[in-house]
């Protein structure tokens, strides 16, 4: 195979593996809204409000390095803390949000999402 043709296969290989990445594998679910836990649907409200937020960190960029959601450009996720009952810490669950109405729920800090559903 020639340099040029060589190169072209490398190309192509390389457009196909981010399109294939840039998909992102699908939440493993959904959950209504209206299952989620008081906290959660409380964060939740916080968020849809604009805050005020009780966690220093809550609206922080969230990367997805574990690239478990759907791929987007950095900064397209916010991550938001939902008060674990007995934990003095911030816990292990979260609310990562997207554009208006994309939200994912996880209560074992990035291991496992399911998006939330009817959440406006």
């Amino acid at each position: 195979m020639n340099g040029f043709r060589r190169a072209w296969v490398g190309l192509l290989l390389a457009l196909l593996a981010g399109t294939l990445w840039a998909r992102g594998p699908a939440p493993l679910g959904t959950i209504p809204q209206d299952q989620l836990p008081p906290e959660a649907r409380a964060t939740l409200a916080l968020i849809q409000a604009g805050g005020p937020f009780p966690y220093d960190r809550d609206g922080i960029v969230f990367s997805n390095r574990e690239r478990l959601l759907p791929w987007r450009p950095r900064g397209y996720y916010r991550e938001y803390t939902v008060p674990t009952p007995g934990r003095r810490d911030r816990g292990p669950r979260r609310i990562v949000a997207g554009q208006p109405s994309e939200y994912y729920w996880t209560t074992d800090h990035y291991r496992t999402f399911v998006r939330i559903q009817g959440a406006r």
